[in-house]
């Protein structure tokens, strides 16, 4: 029975670098029984990241498996990291894992991974990253393609999640102006609060005129014409005119 079958009360499955490399690795490589069965064999390379947590037998933020390396070329060929929605990239140089007992000897290496989406070269770099642990060069047991992964998400700052909700939210902008249908009741609604207005104004003007003029609203003014010429009114004004200019 394995210990996820037990639900040992606060069970951790935590080791240290030095305890996957000696106690895990090599036993599996050496065909040493394991009494616990915590770790498990996966080609995790068929799968993307976020599917192995629940291929895992134990696991809350780490899963571990035991991995067979598949290589592109023969038994001496590069290792092929492609899954069906992307692949892990390598980052930086492999480091050394060394014994607590003696600091000088090497007994693993560790390859950290980071997963891309999309199709190498390009791809769009994600928070999944693996460790990648297998024994070191020369050893007598090193010919055996197991290696021992760590698959974990990399944890996101908070000042990193408010930029990119930020940027896919100035994104949706242009979107969401374009896609908003137009409401022609509120067009209605400002011409109708225009006409308001100027029916107001109007009012208002004729108002003032009521109170400048009494109960005559509005004196038209006498229309002037050719005919008016004729007038004698028109004659008398133009000859008194005339004397007052000659005096």
């Amino acid at each position: 029975m394995s210990l996820t079958e037990l639900e040992l009360p606060g069970f951790r499955f935590h080791p240290t670098e030095e305890e996957l490399i000696n106690f895990y690795l090599k036993r599996i490589i050496n065909d040493d029984k394991i009494d616990s069965n915590t770790i498990g064999f996966l080609n995790i390379y068929l799968y993307d990241p976020w599917e192995l947590p629940g291929m895992a037998r134990i696991g809350e933020r780490e899963w571990y498996f035991f991995v067979p390396i598949n290589r592109k070329h023969g038994p001496k060929g590069r290792p092929n990291r492609t899954t069906r929605s992307g692949f892990w990239k390598a980052t930086g140089s492999d480091r050394q894992i060394r014994s607590s007992l003696e600091p000088k000897k090497a007994i693993g290496l560790k390859k950290t991974l980071v997963f891309y989406g999309g199709r190498a070269p390009k791809g769009t770099r994600t928070d999944w990253v693996m460790n990648e642990y297998r024994l070191p060069h020369g050893h007598k047991m090193q010919d055996h393609d197991i290696v021992l992964c760590k698959v974990y998400r990399k944890a996101t700052s908070f000042k990193v999640l408010e930029e990119r909700a930020m940027i896919e939210e100035d994104a949706a902008k242009p979107y969401l102006a374009s896609a908003a249908p137009h409401d022609e009741s509120q067009d209605m609604l400002v011409s109708l609060e225009s006409s308001s207005k100027n029916d107001m104004y109007f009012k208002s003007c004729e108002e003032e005129n009521h109170e400048l003029l009494g109960s005559n609203a509005f004196v038209e003014p006498p229309k002037f014409s050719i005919d008016s010429l004729s007038s004698p009114l028109w004659s008398t004004g133009q000859d008194l005119w005339t004397l007052f200019s000659l005096s």
